[in-house]
């Protein structure tokens, strides 16, 4: 194991890492949203589903635009 680790291999699994707890962020505001926990507010389900789509959409693509290499 090398002690100067591939920045693209970090970067990469950082991405992955932000897709997936979106992917995970959403159906959990969704049964929240829906009232099938008993005590959690709606309005954190609905939240919690709108930080997940931007978690799985969008910050994996603001991501790799801020690391692009400079042309």
């Amino acid at each position: 194991m090398s002690r100067n680790p591939d920045p693209a291999r970090s970067r990469f699994l950082i991405l992955s890492l932000v897709r997936l707890a979106g992917a995970f962020l959403m159906p959990f505001g969704i049964v929240i949203a829906s009232g099938r926990l008993a005590g959690w507010p709606a309005t954190l389900g609905i939240v919690l589903v709108a930080a997940g789509a931007f978690g799985f959409a969008v910050a994996p693509r603001l991501l790799a635009r801020r690391w692009r290499s400079p042309e």
